[in-house]
């Protein structure tokens, strides 16, 4: 016996049917249940899953089509939140809110999650398509221009099943809301020509079309080398995920390679941690190397060289190498014989007095415009313990030289660098073509720079090694744990990444336009809460307010059920902050938010400062009507303690200048921390969890409730529009 799914035919679930007759898995239909129940999915087994998102998960992971419910634990959650805000589109009154979410998420990306049709477009397509000529008359204006480009992709790529399923379902005035009809029947399994096609997308995540030179889809491989000495910073991530975007567009591999080459700078906590922040960015680690794991090789490779004569051992101080790299001036050691240089190279080998005093060079052209091409540095002794190998080794390979052989030898094709390396291309090929190795072809991408930030690894381990900064996660600094703590989701940087694209332009960019995404994403999700300044605060003496406190139960999201609830106390005498209580007029009726009018009587000063209001509750006011609309908190000993922090920028100018010194430029005040009392339900907080103080902003728990003593520590969050770190 097929499964088969039952429903009452004033309600079908259009979403799952949708899903079913697109993805390949037969259900037979059956609209006879009660008006007002839930969808029920009956399985062969006897057994039997009821609710539209429980029916969609079980087609999600039984479906032809590849990674329909995600391809990892990271895109399933996603997914679930998609499944859960669908339902914000039966509301009348909020159908409009969930068009501007969805279509604002939707600016720079093809489909809702990564770069699969998944069981959440069909969610919120179907959801849309069941408005009938609601949606219709939308679709047709300019108002969401993302939202129906997105619509319509669907459309065109499932036409044949999605229209049979809205021509069966779907009428005018929406789901269920047809000429009576045979409703009842089999969803087939013809799904669509497309449904087991994987092809190239037309568009991606990113809003832009490029294409990497050369590339075929299943053969790109590609790879992030991060250096462990310290932790990943926003740059790093446009460099992770650009590669994370390319390997799935062309459906090829992604290697983490660690460039663990200098020992004085690398250790296993940065190792550890940049591992987690790669899989903080939704990247998926298929496989992690190390160019440590080639060292014998490399070895190897600049003994040849030098047995070719292609490269030489100097013993030029540092300075003066430099100097002659500069004006191209042959170093005195350049002609040495083979014997000379392998002798010294032994040397180096064994990190002798002598070697210490040598590097190899490559062989080039010391003539060449490109100064990277004349003889860079290929090894250097180096006596500090390796934090993988220990003291096995006392010469390194430079990155120069490390990096084309390690690509070339694991099946690297396109090697992404950012354009700040572009004088060193020509290097980078000719080290491959001494060395008599398979190509790799480059593909160069700006560099990403942000106002008031330092992004070199050197500079932001001065802040903590000096105590500036609390550590690597730091919410002031520019590193992914620092930014997810101050309360960045990561999904606003992956769209902000993402929409800058592979250019090659370099710029200077905005905090606020990250925190303006940022706000997107948190704030038709994020609970509600009501604080108040502890400094100053004044008290409201409602006179006919209740004598005996109650309590109501309200939505901590009113227009987001999955928020949950919290308990808000009614009592006669509620706390004011005092600018809103120093803004009110004697005998001004305001409105006090979640409950409704009262006019305050009396304003009572002590040395002109406000210590008092009275005023009554006014029920038959109009909310409309008043200018100040203000939260409170009841006067009750279950308030929590707060400590509402704030940040601003490191340094004090937008963009240091060639030259001028970072130390120059500190930010004396670069936090500090306003205390207040939360309402009672605050309690419950859990770290990391982001929420709204009403009136006041966003913020991000990072210290929840321990005991009435010790305040709950809120991160400001910055939502584009002010001044944001």
């Amino acid at each position: 016996m097929e499964p088969s799914v039952a429903f009452a035919a004033d309600s079908p679930p259009l979403s799952v049917i949708a899903a079913a007759r697109v993805a390949g898995v037969v259900l037979s239909t059956d609209p006879s249940l009660p008006s007002g129940s839930d969808p029920v999915l009956r399985l062969a087994s006897g057994e039997t899953l009821q609710g539209t998102n429980s029916l969609l998960r079980y087609i999600g992971q039984f479906a032809a089509l590849p990674n329909f419910y995600g391809q990892d634990t990271f895109e399933e959650e996603q997914i679930n939140k998609w499944l859960e805000f669908s339902s914000t589109f039966l509301s009348g009154s909020e159908f409009e809110t969930a068009c501007a979410h969805v279509d604002g998420h939707l600016t720079f990306r093809t489909l809702l999650v990564g770069f699969n049709l998944s069981i959440a477009d069909i969610a919120i397509w179907s959801a849309l398509a069941g408005t009938g000529q609601r949606w219709e008359s939308l679709r047709k204006s300019k108002k969401y221009q993302n939202l129906v480009r997105w619509f319509n992709s669907i459309l065109t790529e499932h036409g044949d099943a999605l229209n049979e399923v809205t021509a069966a379902y779907v009428g005018k005035r929406g789901l269920g809301k047809f000429p009576a009809g045979n409703t009842k029947g089999t969803v087939s399994s013809g799904s669509s020509k497309e449904t087991n096609v994987r092809s190239l997308p037309k568009e991606n995540a990113g809003g832009f079309e490029v294409d990497l030179p050369g590339a075929k889809v299943g053969e790109v491989c590609l790879r992030f080398a991060p250096e462990p000495s310290g932790y990943l910073h926003i740059g790093h991530s446009k460099a992770a995920l650009l590669n994370k975007y390319f390997a799935e567009r062309y459906q090829g591999r992604l290697i983490i390679r660690f460039d663990d080459t200098n020992p004085s700078k690398e250790s296993n906590e940065f190792v550890d941690n940049i591992l987690k922040d790669i899989e903080t960015l939704g990247i998926k680690i298929q496989k992690v190397t190390y160019t440590s794991d080639y060292f014998e090789d490399l070895n190897k490779m600049a003994e040849k060289l030098i047995l070719e004569g292609k490269a030489y051992v100097d013993d030029t101080p540092r300075e003066q190498m430099q100097k002659e790299r500069m004006d191209g001036i042959e170093s005195r050691c350049r002609n040495n014989s083979v014997d000379v240089n392998l002798a010294l190279w032994k040397e180096m080998i064994a990190g002798s007095e002598r070697g210490l005093q040598c590097c190899v060079r490559g062989k080039l052209d010391m003539q060449d415009p490109n100064k990277s091409l004349r003889d860079p540095v290929y090894y250097r002794c180096n006596l500090v313990s390796h934090h993988r190998i220990g003291s096995k080794y006392k010469v390194y390979p430079t990155y120069d030289f490390a990096c084309p052989y390690v690509d070339s030898i694991e099946g690297i094709t396109h090697a992404l660098r950012s354009s700040e390396y572009h004088d060193r291309n020509a290097q980078y090929y000719r080290i491959l073509e001494d060395m008599g190795v398979r190509n790799v072809q480059i593909y160069e991408f700006s560099r990403l720079n942000m106002v008031y930030t330092l992004l070199s690894k050197r500079k932001l381990l001065w802040f903590v090694q000096n105590g500036k900064v609390d550590g690597w996660d730091d919410p002031r600094f520019p590193t992914v744990q620092g930014i997810v703590r101050r309360g960045l989701n990561v999904e606003a940087l992956v769209q902000f990444i993402l929409q800058q694209g592979a250019s090659k332009n370099l710029n200077l960019m905005e905090w606020d336009k990250l925190w303006t995404i940022n706000k997107k994403i948190i704030d038709p999700i994020c609970p509600r809460h009501t604080a108040v300044i502890e400094e100053r605060r004044v008290i409201l003496i409602l006179e006919n307010g209740p004598e005996k406190p109650f309590v109501r139960i309200v939505p901590r999201h009113k227009k987001y059920e999955p928020a949950g609830q919290k308990a808000t106390t009614y009592t006669k005498r509620i706390w004011l902050d005092y600018a809103d209580a120093s803004s009110i007029t004697d005998g001004e009726e305001v409105t006090l938010m979640d409950w409704g009018n009262a006019i305050v009587k009396e304003i009572k000063k002590e040395d002109g400062i406000i210590t008092q209001l009275v005023g009554v509750l006014h029920p038959e006011g109009s909310v409309k009507a008043t200018k100040l609309k203000l939260t409170w908190l009841p006067e009750i000993e279950e308030l929590v303690h707060l400590a509402l922090v704030e940040f601003d920028y490191l340094i004090k100018k937008k963009k240091l200048e060639e030259g001028e010194d970072f130390l120059d430029n500190l930010n004396p005040c670069t936090r500090w921390e306003i205390p207040a009392l939360g309402d009672a339900n605050m309690r419950n907080l859990k770290r990391g969890e982001i929420i709204q103080l009403e009136r006041k902003g966003y913020y991000r728990c990072d210290v929840p409730f321990l005991r009435p003593s010790k305040p709950i520590v809120l991160f400001a969050i910055p939502d584009g529009r002010q001044q944001a770190s």
